[in-house]
């Protein structure tokens, strides 16, 4: 054995013995919030397509007509030849959709986060970011070289302090947030945050890919950013700003420059989706509706987005809760470390414009039954 395999082995057996490994299950997705896993039909409450709209009719007509019209792939990076119709289509609506000059759609959700943070920040800087935020925004601000601190969470006052110390040191200031937390789905104080980056001339970046149409706005930052695979049921992500901060992406962000166009069927399938959900706001209100119906049955804080987490603790019970559910006909996948804290794994109950009243009352009761 090669001790690249006897690293991995012994790191593999190491994540084992923590019941931290992860693994890769096959899972066809359905209408009804259905899902299929080894055979067996399941009522999914794991997936972000808050609205459904993977499997709406009209968003599958719009990627097939683009595949049909401009072919699989890009072809080529978006400054070379990759920048097909569908993409400035689409950045011109989510631009409008934001209340911005202009967008900019990268590869993934990921792929944004990386590209503005070491665009805009370097060793001189700061950045500064909310503990629970997400991994990418984390890689973002390492990657750039600036200095790094986290602030707690949703903590106006302990990000009052580090400005107030930190502020004098570095030329460029960047906090990095979300509109709704993936993994607890509570929301940030938005209005007070930008209001105490102004005073202290720091840039916020919101990232808003669990808020994008389930959520109501509220507050726009400076630097907006979501993705195209959960409310809008597709694949990619993007920078809403003004039109200069946009231009320097377009030439400074190293993961948009350096790396293939999003596919046209993708880019267009987004932007039928992003027209249903301006269209038909009853729809984007259902998520939330049904988070809070779940959360009252179960005696739970009342939900604040379409995700309600079920904290448990240690990784081998969640995942026993997990499977405990999955007999009874409900997919609801255990979280665990490092993509949350130590001691707070959980289920992370995600709802769906696609969910039945009856679905979210028989998950609430299976639940209940199981912890009795």
């Amino acid at each position: 054995m090669s001790s690249l395999d006897a690293f991995a082995e012994k790191t593999l057996a190491d994540l084992d013995a923590k019941a931290l490994r992860r693994n890769l299950v096959a899972t066809a997705r359905g209408a009804g919030a259905g899902a299929v896993r080894g055979g067996k039909a399941l009522v999914s409450f794991s997936c972000n397509d808050y609205l459904g709209l993977s499997l709406d009719p009209r968003v599958i007509a719009a990627g097939q007509a683009a595949l049909a019209r401009y072919g699989a792939g890009a072809g080529a990076s978006r400054l070379v030849t990759g920048n097909h119709p569908p993409l400035v289509a689409l950045e011109e609506r989510l631009a409008a959709h934001k209340g911005k000059d202009a967008a900019l759609v990268f590869g993934s959700g990921y792929l944004a986060n990386l590209g503005l943070v070491t665009a805009l920040v370097g060793p001189s800087d700061l950045v500064l970011v909310d503990a629970l935020g997400h991994s990418c925004l984390f890689a973002g601000a390492q990657l750039s070289g600036a200095t790094m601190l986290r602030f707690r969470h949703n903590d106006l006052d302990h990000l009052r302090g580090l400005l107030g110390v930190r502020r004098a040191r570095h030329g460029r200031v960047l906090i990095l947030t979300e509109r709704v937390f993936s993994m607890d789905g509570d929301r940030a104080p938005l209005p007070d945050l930008l209001a105490l980056a102004e005073a202290f001339d720091a840039w916020t970046l919101v990232d808003d890919a669990h808020g994008l149409g389930v959520v109501e706005p509220g507050a726009r930052a400076p630097l907006e950013m979501g993705t195209l695979s959960k409310t809008l049921g597709s694949y990619g992500g993007y920078i809403c700003a003004a039109r200069p901060v946009v231009d320097l992406l377009t030439s400074r962000a190293r993961s948009f420059v350096y790396t293939t166009g999003l596919p046209p069927a993708s880019a267009a399938a987004a932007l039928a989706a992003l027209e249903i959900v301006e269209a038909e706001p009853e729809r984007a209100a259902r998520p939330l509706r049904l988070a809070r119906r779940f959360t009252a049955r179960l005696g739970l804080p009342e939900a604040e987005s379409p995700i309600v987490p079920i904290l448990i603790g240690e990784a081998p019970a969640a995942l026993a809760l997990s499977a405990a559910l999955e007999a009874r006909g409900y997919l609801v996948v255990a979280i665990r470390p490092p993509t949350v804290p130590a001691g707070t794994a959980r289920l992370r109950v995600a709802f769906s414009a696609a969910h039945s009243e009856a679905q979210v009352d028989g998950l609430a009761e299976a639940i209940l039954a199981e912890r009795a």
